[in-house]
């Protein structure tokens, strides 16, 4: 069993039952209980105007990377996503792959460690809550280190519940 890292996003409609929703759903891939960061709010990145709860979950799995990916695309669309949508749009949910045990790989529809993650707050910080030693499967780089170099951007926990 590989150690899944997980970002999660919303920024549309009702964005906690969304986050909610999504939470079930990875519980569902997982083979022991997940592992999951409070509530973060933060300003979106790109064209995206409103903003984002975020979280990371990490969880245990034997689902294969691209079968993981599949299942994430048809929640995805499940929940209002259109997958043609310009990229970093609005989204009513958005689950990242960020790493996936220690593979690294880049393919046509899967790159492991999910590219740009180093520079996105609103994920490295609700990662570094649950798992304050990760290191980046590629560089081998320290999680301080990478959210030291992070681009700034307002990220902050919310009193949000699961």
């Amino acid at each position: 069993m590989e150690k899944i890292t997980l970002a999660l996003g919303s920024n549309t409609g009702s964005r906690l039952p969304r986050m909610q929703s999504a939470r079930r759903f990875c519980e569902t891939l997982a083979d022991d209980p997940v592992t999951a960061s409070s509530l973060y709010e933060s300003d979106p990145v790109g064209p995206a105007d409103a903003p984002f709860l975020n979280a990371v979950i990490q969880l245990r799995s034997r689902v294969s990377p691209e079968k993981l990916l599949e299942a994430i695309k048809i929640f995805e669309q499940s929940e209002g996503r259109d997958l043609n949508a310009p990229r970093w749009s609005n989204r009513p949910v958005d689950i990242d792959i960020i790493a996936y045990g220690s593979r690294v790989q880049s393919g046509a529809g899967l790159t492991l460690p999910h590219p740009g993650y180093q520079e996105r707050l609103f994920v490295l910080l609700p990662l570094q809550e649950i798992d304050p030693n990760w290191t980046d499967p590629a560089d081998i780089k320290p999680l301080s280190q990478l959210i030291e170099r992070a681009p700034l951007l307002r990220v902050y926990k919310t009193a949000l519940k699961w």
